[in-house]
């Protein structure tokens, strides 16, 4: 069976947040020693994200 996939469309002030609330999870465990590796991929998942270009209508005005 074929895993769901899902796509988060963030602005780059919610982008930042995320990657702030992740390091910072990320920081918590390491500072409780418990394992980071999930929060690891996700967390360079978020960083390595492709960005989405929007669509921009070019109208040609006469001179």
């Amino acid at each position: 069976m074929k895993e769901e996939e899902r796509v988060l469309t963030l602005d780059n002030y919610e982008y930042g947040v995320m990657v702030n609330a992740l390091n910072e999870l990320r920081n918590d465990l390491i500072e409780e020693q418990r394992p980071t590796d999930a929060v690891d991929e996700l967390l360079l998942k978020t960083i390595d994200a492709p960005t989405k270009k929007q669509k921009r209508r070019i109208h040609d005005e006469a001179r």
